[in-house]
């Protein structure tokens, strides 16, 4: 196996050139990176990674904060873990489970220097509490947050929302429920927001009694339409906390013998593989591009550089349910 002074000498570039190459250094030229990588893998020379975070003064790791995994969150990971990786990065994961203790662990090793940055997806800790820890390094979140100091991705759902009221009243639809997640989360206020305000403007009646919270999987979805048809008036059309629940609430309705959208229209959120797959109408989430952003948040810190986020948008994904 080589060493970097064999990698140097063959290349005929200096050890500190060499180095930079393996730091992901933006300062050095495409043809001479290319020579440089090119011996590596001919003499197969794996670097040692605790050598390259002591030059740096970094652990060249990321941890991600999360209550649980979920078909979202993991695809929001997947798109992060690449990306980071891409600039020399590896992450952990830490499942916290809801415990505030736990989740506490991921700040204290950001602390410690045991990580160089953290992204939070999911968190419970009050916000002040996760603020001071901002002096230690980088932090990010996937999360909706209300805190100069935590620099979120996350797109406001309003206009997602807003996308998916006008469609379903164009389409004639005039009886609207809505199944929510978190009933304290910003999103979910961001959701009640959007829908008083449309419907309003519609001269449509606000039903807050069809105002249903903490439904978040496919099971809730059932029950949330079992429980609904037991109703004397029922709705015409729900909008969802995501494609989860939509997925539920159309397989109950076809187990009522329901004709969507006929009797029931049917609107989820984040337009994943499963609302493909079932022809559910959604509003497309774009998580790819969030997590690339969460990235580029944390840059100027991990590599002393500013990047351009990019320019992202909600869309109307429209399928059978409506």
């Amino acid at each position: 196996m080589s060493t970097l002074d064999e990698i140097a000498k063959l290349s005929g570039f200096s050890k500190a050139t060499v180095s930079r190459v393996l730091n992901q250094s933006p300062h050095v030229s495409k043809e001479t990176r290319e020579k440089i990588l090119a011996i590596m893998k001919e003499t197969d020379y794996v670097p040692n990674r605790n050598a390259i975070s002591l030059s740096k003064g970094q652990t060249q790791q990321i941890g991600m904060i999360t209550m649980d995994l979920n078909e979202l969150i993991l695809s929001f990971m997947n798109s992060f873990v690449e990306i980071s990786g891409r600039y020399g990065y590896q992450t952990i994961i830490y499942t916290t489970g809801g415990d505030k203790q736990k989740e506490l662990q991921a700040f204290e090793d950001l602390k410690m220097k045991r990580v160089d940055a953290l992204l939070i997806l999911t968190s419970v800790n009050e916000q002040n509490v996760i603020s001071s820890y901002c002096k230690y390094g980088p932090i990010v979140s996937w999360q909706r947050m209300d805190h100069p100091e935590i620099p979120s991705v996350a797109m406001n759902q309003y206009d997602g929302y807003t996308l998916a009221l006008k469609h379903l009243i164009e389409r004639g639809y005039k009886r609207i429920a809505n199944a929510f997640g978190r009933p304290s989360s910003i999103n979910t206020h961001s959701r009640c927001l959007a829908y008083e305000q449309i419907m309003t403007k519609y001269n449509l009646p606000v039903m807050e009694k069809w105002y249903y919270s903490t439904i978040y999987s496919i099971r809730d979805g059932e029950q949330l339409l079992r429980s609904l048809m037991d109703e004397k008036d029922q709705p015409d059309a729900i909008l969802c906390s995501n494609d989860l629940v939509a997925a539920g609430i159309l397989n109950e309705a076809r187990r009522q013998k329901l004709d969507v959208p006929g009797d029931l229209a049917i609107v989820g959120f984040d337009n994943s593989e499963l609302s493909r797959t079932l022809g559910i109408t959604t509003i497309l989430n774009p998580i790819a591009g969030q997590a690339e952003n969460a990235f580029l948040l944390l840059a100027p810190v991990l590599l002393e550089r500013d990047m351009e986020l990019q320019p992202l948008s909600f869309t109307l994904v429209e399928r059978e349910t409506t």
